[in-house]
């Protein structure tokens, strides 16, 4: 504890979270821990001064802020200032609305009650990871691996140990979302407890039904809202392995704490939690033998040996009843609450991830923004260029336009001169052989086309329409076209530095609550951890006792001292006859 303590990255400066002036900020600094279970399937009596621990009530819980407007009946009960706690009172096997039977989960809210299968329970998680994907959301017990429908078939769904474990974890589950600051306002959460409303039509109108298949391209606040979708389409969809040039260092060791946490908890910790189980069960396992073999040695023997050993086996009995119940103790207290929190590690990754992707998503724009610009100043660029060209151009048709004109008069008057002096000389007469030869005959202008040249004619002529061939048309249209995206990425880089904004400040301020929460429930775990062991020892100690005052009564081997002579300093090599009775006659 103290090394990850040491180490946490989650816990931030005061100042840090001063400096956080967006409107975006929320306040989450609530703990979460749901209040202590009641319902426990398959576990012993207890006494009533005991009280189950896990997970942490969070007695340093700060106290919400006071609320006035209620959604719902729901929301006024959850929020009305007392520890309001949501059982699981039963697990019921039906039918309804199916071919096969499943087992529906009885759940009670205040005076609501409601029945929700697995898969509801599992949606419902969904739901909200969608809903709200800056938080952390509470898990919920994993589903049977492959290899218990191997082993069980049909039964996995009806194992009693199974069914058990579900019942007090979904608990858990629904409890620390009651217990959150921000899921607990919530009207989904709240129409998921009322038994009135069938869970399908929840699932299928707002706002639920508004949320994106893409969660990246929707604002983190709400993802919701459908008024955005337009502006958040130019956004790019990053992967989670999108390297970032100016990543943040406070998130960097937050993934490498977590990482760390992961590996502790998945590894050594349970590991040797799995190791300890096995162990104390083959303990109570051997002792359930022992206990038996004990009593029914008693019935062979008479007298006060049978009573001692009657006495020794029901120890025996007693001793195996406790480890038992410290066993299920154990687990419910210790072993599901660790896995639980590897749990929760993989949540906090996929979170972190998130945040990266929104990181990537506003430094892929940035970069989107800085290259349109770019392009756009070159384009501007050859535009000055040609018009200053054009201008140049026009300037020299000008000046060769007059010079052209002037030339074209004084050769006018040279062809006026000659045509006179031919007219004086009189008409001249063609020679006799005339060399003049006839110009080869060329191709006749009316061609017969081949078939199908006209509809290629057709084709290449319209396809020259589509095709802009004049380079200062394409060029004046890409840039109208650069300016027009130049505006998107603007307004999308936008969007994305507020995303990035509220997404740092609101899972960090989520992470500093979770660690909170973290030390107090694994307080409570060590604590009920000893407790446990403190009344095992109790009760074998009491058994063992009572026990050991039996044995005491049982009469003095006749090989033995008696008590007073030894009391007296007999010396203790000297023995009695081997053949002598108890009352001393042979």
């Amino acid at each position: 504890m103290e090394v990850f303590e040491d180490e946490n990255p989650f816990e931030s400066e005061p100042e840090r979270l001063q400096s956080d002036s967006s409107s975006s900020r929320v306040n989450i600094s609530a703990l979460s821990s749901p209040v202590p279970q009641q319902a426990r399937i398959a576990s012993p009596p207890t006494s009533p001064s005991r009280r189950n621990t896990f997970p942490s009530p969070g007695s340093h819980r700060q106290p919400q802020a006071s609320k006035s407007d209620f959604c719902c009946v729901r929301d006024h009960w959850l929020h009305s200032g007392d520890d309001a706690e949501i059982l699981i009172t039963d697990a019921l096997k039906t039918s309804v609305n199916s071919t096969s039977p499943y087992i529906t989960y009885v759940i009670k809210a205040g005076n609501a009650e409601a029945q929700h299968r697995y898969s509801e329970f599992e949606s419902l998680r969904n739901t909200l990871v969608k809903l709200y994907p800056t938080l952390i959301i509470p898990p919920i017990p994993s589903k049977q691996t492959i290899g218990d429908y191997a082993i069980k078939q049909a039964k996995a769904k009806e194992d009693a140990a199974m069914i058990a474990r579900r019942k007090r974890m979904l608990q858990t589950f629904l409890n620390r979302i009651a217990r959150h600051p921000i899921l607990s306002n919530e009207h989904v959460f709240h129409r998921f407890l009322d038994g009135e409303v069938s869970w399908s039509e929840v699932l299928h109108s707002p706002p639920v039904s508004l949320l994106p298949k893409n969660i990246l391209k929707a604002p983190s606040h709400n993802p919701a809202d459908q008024t955005v979708a337009l502006a958040y389409a130019a956004l790019p969809n990053p992967s989670a392995a999108h390297p970032l040039r100016r990543p943040d260092q406070r998130f960097i060791d937050s993934e490498v704490f977590t990482n760390k946490f992961a590996a502790h908890l998945s590894g050594p910790m349970e590991k040797v939690t799995r190791r300890t189980m096995k162990r104390w069960s083959d303990y109570a396992q051997d002792h359930a033998e022992l206990g038996a073999t004990m009593n029914g040695f008693s019935l062979n023997e008479t007298g006060q040996l049978s009573t001692a050993l009657e006495k020794t086996g029901q120890a025996i009995d007693a001793t195996y009843m406790s480890t038992t119940k410290l066993l299920q103790e154990f687990e419910q207290n210790w072993a599901e609450p660790l896995h639980e929190y590897t749990q929760f590690a993989s949540i906090i990754k996929k979170l972190l991830q998130y945040r990266h992707q929104k990181h990537a998503q506003y430094e892929m724009t940035q970069e989107a923004l800085e290259a349109k610009r770019e392009q756009l100043e070159e384009l501007e660029k050859s535009e000055r260029e040609a018009r200053r060209l054009e201008e140049a151009l026009s300037q020299g048709r000008s000046s060769s336009t007059i010079r052209t004109s002037s030339s074209t008069r004084s050769e006018g008057g040279e062809a006026e001169g000659e045509a006179e002096q031919e007219a004086e000389q009189g008409p001249t007469h063609p020679p006799e052989e005339s060399v003049y030869l006839p110009p080869h005959p060329g191709p006749n202008p009316v061609k017969r086309r081949a078939p199908g040249m006209g509809l290629l004619s057709a084709l290449s002529y319209t396809l020259h329409g589509m095709m802009d061939v004049d380079p200062e048309t394409a060029r004046r249209n890409s840039i109208t076209k650069t300016k027009e995206t130049i505006s998107q990425l603007e307004d999308a880089l936008h969007l994305a530095a507020q995303d990035l904004k509220y997404s740092s400040s609101t899972i960090q301020a989520d992470l500093d609550r979770f660690q909170r929460q973290k030390v107090a429930d694994l307080r409570e775990m060590a604590i009920s951890m000893a407790r446990s062991h403190r009344d095992w020892c109790k009760k074998n100690l009491e058994a063992w006792e009572e026990a050991k005052a039996e044995i005491a009564k049982i009469p003095d081997h006749p090989n033995r001292l008696p008590e007073e002579a030894a009391a007296n300093g007999a010396p203790a090599h000297v023995r009695r006859d081997s053949m002598a009775t108890i009352d001393g006659k042979q």
